[in-house]
């Protein structure tokens, strides 16, 4: 007789909390999906249930709930996790238990682990084109500004290590802020960036702090066409809660970017816009939430089991049409073929593409080839009017 059980997964994201902005669209990217693969008759007539756990952005809870999840609820495969700190909390958790982790969030890079696939963007699909794109169009003198966590210290060190290896290339500042930051602690960070008057800004500030930043940037009368900020953590969510006035010209460098013209992209927002209205704005963490899972139930199918030993042979180098492009998952160290891209923030709040890679940008968390030029080839910059400035 066929099982017909449901299979339970993990879902790790916030919906309350400083970061809950972005996770709570990571969580609809996931909820999403599994609707998609229920309506379309499940795992070979196995319903796939959501149990969902509200970490709060509390680094403690993400543990203490992936802990709850594995043990109590007998779930084997966790979707989950926005800020690295969060993922480094539930990496033990999984591999105690041998179960396993979808990372769907841009991330730091030089980290393996057999219980994770890691969805999300590595330095040398973000980092190194926004990095090249910046240097050529603005210039070389970069001003940083993070928040206090392992993501932004490891972000901002490879990017100086970028930006050093061109001509004239000068980190003028490096500041950090809370995870809980207020208006007041960006203002002395606004004045000395007014004082060194750097080419770019590169922001690795996360949740709530963001829109504080870029809402001082704008009351200060920073001009974007000039002096743009440019970030790897900023997207649509993000622009949409400071508002077009305050978040045009800013520049984010990401593998998905809501405004893509293709029409597979449209046909995934329709269908989710369908279901659940206009509640999150979709972005790179929304797709890659989304994709993965997919990618999940691809390789269950192929398997006949979510037990680790058994799913990752079904999973390692599986491929999957996404969003953004044909992903695919290394074998070799479990991070996602994926389609880096540079956008800039229109006069609607949506993200106009300034250039992309030709092809799709295979994973190199190490950073074994570490040149800027090294990535020229495969670049194809969609030539714009205007292209150096923050506006058209």
């Amino acid at each position: 007789m066929a099982n017909t059980s449901p299979i339970n997964v993990g879902v790790l994201f916030s919906s309350e909390g400083t970061t809950a902005g972005i996770e709570r669209s990571q969580l609809l990217g996931t909820l999403f999906a599994i609707h998609e693969i229920n309506d379309a008759g499940g795992i070979d007539g196995r319903e796939l249930v959501a149990v969902h756990r509200d970490p709060q952005s509390s680094l403690q809870r993400y543990q203490q709930l992936a802990t709850q999840l594995v043990r109590d609820d007998g779930v084997h495969v966790i979707f989950g996790c926005y800020m690295s700190s969060t993922r480094k909390a539930v990496i033990p958790v999984v591999e105690k238990w041998n179960r396993l982790l979808f990372y769907p969030t841009l991330y730091e890079g030089f980290e393996f682990s057999n219980n994770v696939i890691y969805t999300g963007a590595a330095p040398n699909q973000n980092s190194v084109l926004l990095a090249d794109y910046m240097t050529r169009h603005f210039g070389s003198r970069v001003y940083m500004v993070g928040s206090d966590y392992i993501y932004p210290y490891e972000s901002n060190r490879l990017m100086s290590d970028f930006v050093l290896t061109r001509p004239g290339g000068t980190k003028v500042g490096e500041r950090y802020v809370r995870l809980d930051a207020t208006e007041k602690d960006f203002a002395p960070i606004i004045k000395d960036i007014l004082d060194k008057q750097p080419d770019f800004i590169f922001s690795t500030v996360v949740g709530a702090g963001t829109r504080l930043l870029y809402q001082a940037y704008a009351e200060a009368g920073l001009d974007p066409r000039r002096m743009p900020i440019a970030s790897l953590t900023t997207c649509e969510v993000e622009a949409a809660e400071m508002g077009v006035s305050v978040a045009q010209g800013h520049i984010t460098a990401a593998p998905y970017f809501q405004s893509l013209d293709t029409a597979l992209n449209h046909e995934c927002l329709a269908r989710f816009k369908a279901r659940f209205g206009s509640e999150v704005q979709p972005n790179m963490c929304w797709e890659a939430a989304y994709f993965q899972v997919h990618l999940f139930a691809n390789a269950l199918r192929a398997a006949g089991s979510d037990q680790l030993d058994r799913l990752l042979p079904s999973l390692l180098g599986s491929e999957l049409d996404a969003p953004q492009g044909r992903v695919r998952i290394d074998p070799a160290n479990h991070h996602t073929r994926l389609y880096p891209r540079i956008g800039r923030v229109d006069a609607q709040g949506q993200y106009e593409v300034l250039a992309e890679t030709a092809q799709g940008i295979e994973p190199d968390p190490y950073l074994v080839n570490h040149s800027v030029g090294e990535w020229n080839d495969p670049l194809v910059l969609k030539v714009l009017k205007g292209a150096r400035h923050g506006r058209p």
